[in-house]
């Protein structure tokens, strides 16, 4: 059956996020899932696919976990969503204030992009400011006008959208200084992650060494990161520092990135990992900023926060809590550090006993990995991402990109190192014969490309 056509011809993009439409998957990927269990997801007729996906980074555990889907089953049949806040609400508030050292207020929404959002208008309402800076290499902080416009997807998008969003580059604490001085006192806030293929380098150029974990070993560097640079500027010249840890979070350390590297945002959104899949985000911080949202300031001016009927479903918090409380008695964290480090050893080993360590490269951060693809003449490449994705999954194996859970152990990685030697020789066939010969349809595309 062609769920492609069904799935495009009553969903704009034939999904609800454009990280997994058809254009992001070569053509022999299953065109729909049906269900998903740990970490393996079915295809609509039953066939089963090892995956590392994992919702876009959103399940760190596990799908359809056990205890955390009987929690959220039992906060639902308290009614889910009632007409004053729930006590489930202050539960959850108040163990998100407890968990995220940096956070003094916090408030709850469905999704990544609002929570980012309203921390730009926080920013923006404290200090009177309207530029906003952002990290130019990390791709995604939200599908709200103020973010988009950055992007060359701007159909849509008023220019003086355009023309308040400013680019810096990640460790590089010059660029973010020129950038402030070419607009003084007019940003209102940088925004960035914590981390996404590297760690945050010192001064001298020198980052954590994160393939061997001392990224988690605090104390250890004598001169400051450049986060903690970014954070001592924003500071010095009255920028509201946001933090965005929608990937990071829960996955670096319990108290997110911020506390691996050392840093105190203004502001911080979490989302993705912090409720195992649920759909339970938030932007939190520093109460002189967050409680400009609040209403007991009498004769204050008001900021419009968030005002989300569902921001506070009882369903998602009750996961919320039950994840928190499932990651610190498993170690989850420790096991995404652990087995990451594994699997980015393995595959680089496979690559290297091919001969194609130059064409094939896994790194980045041990409990967040990356692959990157390469042609014949080393330029990175789609193609080969795509040729390398397809092999993936004729041998059973869903990595579009490299997600970890909790339930990723030592038989999935038994399973996916018979899958990467297989896809690994393809690789090095189609880099002697043209990846055209071997790769089924059309390559993967950018997301963020002007034309389709």
């Amino acid at each position: 059956m062609d769920y492609k056509t069904r799935l495009e011809s009553v969903i704009p993009g034939g999904a609800h996020t454009y990280s997994r439409g058809s254009d992001q998957f070569p053509q022999i990927a299953p065109q729909i899932l049906s269900k998903g269990k740990g970490v393996h997801v079915y295809d609509a007729s039953g066939k089963a696919f090892l995956d590392y996906g994992m919702a876009l980074r959103a399940v760190n555990i596990g799908y359809a976990e056990d205890s955390i889907d009987s929690a959220a089953f039992e906060a639902m049949r308290l009614g889910n969503n009632l007409t004053r806040p729930s006590m489930l609400e202050l539960e959850a508030a108040e163990l998100l204030v407890e968990t995220i050292d940096s956070a003094e207020m916090v408030k709850f929404t469905k999704n990544g992009s609002t929570a980012v959002t309203a921390a730009v208008k926080l920013a923006r309402a404290y200090t009177g400011r309207t530029l906003v800076a952002r990290c130019a290499n990390q791709p995604f902080f939200s599908y709200d006008d103020w973010f988009i416009a950055s992007t060359p997807i701007t159909k849509g998008i008023p220019a003086d959208n355009i023309e308040k969003i400013k680019k810096f580059d990640y460790n590089d604490i010059h660029s973010l200084e020129r950038l402030i001085a070419e607009y003084p006192n007019e940003i209102a806030c940088v925004v960035i992650e914590p981390a996404t293929t590297t760690c945050p380098s010192d001064l001298s150029g020198l980052s954590f060494d994160c393939a061997q974990n001392c990224c988690r070993e605090k104390g250890t560097k004598k001169n400051l990161n450049f986060l903690q640079e970014v954070q001592k500027l924003c500071t010095k010249n009255g920028i509201v520092f946001v933090l965005d840890e929608m990937i990071t979070g829960f996955r670096w350390d319990l108290k997110g990135a911020q506390n691996v590297y050392g840093v105190d945002p203004d502001i911080s959104t979490f989302g993705k990992a912090m409720a195992n899949g649920f759909s339970v985000a938030c932007v939190a911080g520093k109460r002189e900023i967050l409680s400009l949202g609040s209403i007991e300031k009498k004769g204050s001016e008001r900021v419009f926060l968030l005002s989300t009927t569902h921001g506070a479903e009882m369903v998602g918090l009750g996961a919320f809590i039950e994840t928190v409380k499932f990651i610190k008695e498993n170690r989850v964290i420790d096991h995404l550090w652990s087995y990451g480090g594994k699997l980015v050893k393995m595959m680089n080993s496979k690559a290297k006993e091919l001969g194609i360590e130059n064409y094939f490269t896994v790194g980045g951060i041990n409990c967040s990995p990356y692959y990157e693809t390469k042609n014949k003449i080393g330029e990175v490449s789609l193609d080969f991402r795509s040729l390398f994705n397809q092999e993936m999954i004729r041998n059973g194996v869903l990595m579009p990109w490299i997600a970890l859970a909790y339930r990723h152990d030592e038989l999935e990685l038994q399973e996916t190192v018979l899958a990467v030697e297989k896809s690994l020789q393809v690789y090095r066939k189609a880099l002697e014969d043209g990846f055209e010969k071997y790769l089924v349809g059309s390559a993967i595309k950018p997301v963020f490309r002007k034309y389709n």
